[in-house]
């Protein structure tokens, strides 16, 4: 018996959610991981997962012994599995919601329950302003406070969504609107075609003759969970994730006006509107117009061709001088997905990834990467089963053998060595020089004040064999703040030392932040857009990554994996000299 609309994403997130309740209840942490490791093996599975369970399969994959296979067999006859039904009716669902402020591990809220009863965020918010964590041991006012600050972060991002989820939605429903017999246009519009790192909501604008037949009939796809309000031309709603929904229903003539001005942030339309202006006309979103008469354009680029602009790429419509630059022919050419040769910062099963080394080359090679850059974990990073010098040594004879069978690909070995409280890298740089590239990256000890951790990124900076700066703030999006850092003063050694700062593509990171990418470009800092991959399936984010980091005003020349296989060999092996 089937699972009626079997969803492989369904099962990883019961297997991620075990882990997650175990962590709570305090269990075995090999346990534990064994129910992460299993959802990612899933989640980057390439194979159908009902033909595997048919087959009696399951068990083929790695990490899933015998209690996971029945697991995975209960959920495929009954469409759940009835020791994670037990574990939720034994955890109250509000300790789920502590482990979101940052820096509150799962041992800490099950702590917070089992000693004062605090079962959500709002009890864990009312207990910090009694002051009752202060004698709480593990706890003190220091932790005290930074919990609020965490409450406070959470609060401050409580109706944003993560780019990427938010686009999956939003193409999901600009498809259902482009087989509209209605419609003649349609486009996603907003924040999310300026590729902002999160967003509030989804702006579609669709252009039709009959805008309210189009708007009922809008208002019943399958995935909206309520209308919140409804007019002629424009319909409010709320998906079943949560997610805002706006879509705006024009005439023909008025569609490329309608999604300009809903495309560009406030700040930029506020700039065009005073230059429009000065120039003698007026622009909004029904058109540009000169006095009460409409001169419709068929295009973006006529819009801002008019207003006497080069067209200005929807990323940079933030009014952070696209305005001026494009006024006086300074705008910049925006490196494109395609002009990336190659990507680093790849893991595999030897740490914490899914797949081998192989599996990773073949992978992108099929996305038409020219090299690879593997990157496991190092030694320090138990958590992630972090490579011991001999296993690292043992990874690079094997990628020996694969670049001697694969002669038109390179796969460059490299290590995401943490950079340890004191700054210096996590081996000797006997074995760092063995290296072609060393990404360096902060892993632990996040509660540094702000002049604790610069001087450990700049001491990392100073190690000659430090090719790159990993996710330099250590952000996650809507989880996790920056750690206090100078990036002024982390830039300017990165320019001194010959860094490269990594653009880190996972779309919970987006880190190095965008609007530091441009200062980058300014002093000369190259860039890699990175995926930190962990499946075959992650390779991809680099290019999906870059549209967000083209918000920094980058180049082709500016991006450091834009470069050919041989022009990284050379750059490598000439830095491993000086």
């Amino acid at each position: 018996m089937t699972v009626i609309n079997m969803d492989k994403q369904e099962l990883v997130q019961i297997l991620n959610e075990i882990g997650l309740l175990l962590e709570l209840k305090g269990e075995n942490p090999f346990k534990i991981k064994a129910y992460y490791q299993a959802a990612r093996t899933l989640d980057a599975l390439t194979d159908d997962l009902e033909t595997l369970i048919r087959e009696g399969r399951v068990g083929e994959l790695p990490g899933f012994g015998e209690a996971l296979v029945q697991k995975v067999d209960e959920w495929y006859r009954t469409g759940t599995v009835q020791y994670y039904e037990n574990l939720k009716a034994d955890i109250p669902p509000g300790l789920i919601d502590m482990l979101r402020v940052p820096g509150l591990g799962a041992k800490k809220v099950s702590v917070l329950y089992q000693t004062l009863g605090i079962a959500g965020l709002d009890q864990l918010e009312a207990a910090c302003r009694e002051n009752r964590l202060v004698a709480l041991s593990g706890f003190g006012a220091k932790t005290q406070l930074k919990i609020l600050a965490g409450i406070e972060f959470i609060k401050e991002h409580s109706r944003e969504f993560l780019l990427a989820d938010a686009w999956q939605q939003a193409i999901s429903l600009l498809q259902m609107l482009t087989e509209e017999p209605d419609v003649v246009q349609v486009e996603i519009a907003g924040s999310l075609r300026r590729f902002k790192e999160t967003v509030k909501d989804i702006d579609l604008v669709a252009s039709s003759e009959h805008p309210e037949s189009l708007i009922r009939r809008f208002s019943r796809y399958t995935g909206i969970q309520h209308v919140v309000s409804s007019g002629p031309t424009k319909v409010s709603v709320i998906l079943e994730s949560g997610l805002g929904c706006d879509l705006r229903v024009v005439a023909p003539c008025e569609f490329v006006h309608t999604l300009q001005h809903f495309t560009g942030s406030k700040e930029h339309n506020t700039a065009l509107r005073h230059r429009a202006k000065a120039l003698g006309y007026k622009v909004n979103e029904y058109g540009l117009f000169r006095g009460d008469t409409p001169e419709y354009c068929e295009t973006e680029e006529e819009i801002y061709q008019k207003l006497g602009l080069s067209w200005i790429p929807l990323e940079l419509r933030e009014d952070r001088g696209e305005i001026e630059a494009a006024a006086q022919g300074r705008l910049p050419k925006l490196i494109e997905p395609e002009e990336l040769s190659g990507i680093f910062h790849v893991h595999t099963h030897a740490s914490d990834g899914t797949a081998s080394i192989r599996e990773m080359a073949e992978q992108a090679m099929a996305l038409g990467y020219s090299y690879l850059g593997i990157a496991d974990h190092s030694q320090s990073a138990f958590y992630a089963h972090g490579l011991s010098p001999e296993r690292l040594m043992r990874q690079f004879e094997e990628i020996d053998r694969l670049n001697a069978e694969y002669p038109g690909f390179k796969i460059f070995k490299g290590i995401e060595a943490d950079i340890l409280a004191d700054g210096r890298l996590d081996y000797d740089d006997e074995l760092l020089a063995q290296c072609d590239f060393v990404i360096g990256s902060v892993h632990s000890r996040f509660k540094m004040d702000k002049a604790e951790m610069t001087a450990r990124i700049l001491r990392a900076m100073e190690n000659p064999y430090l090719t790159m700066l990993g996710h330099p703030t250590g952000r996650i999006l809507l989880q996790r703040p920056e750690y206090p850092l100078d990036l002024d003063a982390v830039l300017a050694q990165a320019a001194r030392c010959g860094v490269i700062l990594e653009f880190n593509a996972n779309p919970n990171r987006l880190d190095l932040d965008w609007r530091w990418c441009r200062k980058a470009k300014e002093l000369g800092v190259m860039i890699a857009v990175n995926p930190d991959a962990h499946t075959p399936a992650d390779l991809d984010l680099a290019r999906f990554g870059l549209m967000i980091a083209r918000k920094g005003w980058l180049e082709k020349a500016d991006v450091f994996n834009s470069r050919s296989a041989a022009e990284v060999e050379v750059y490598f092996e000439a830095r491993r000299q000086r």
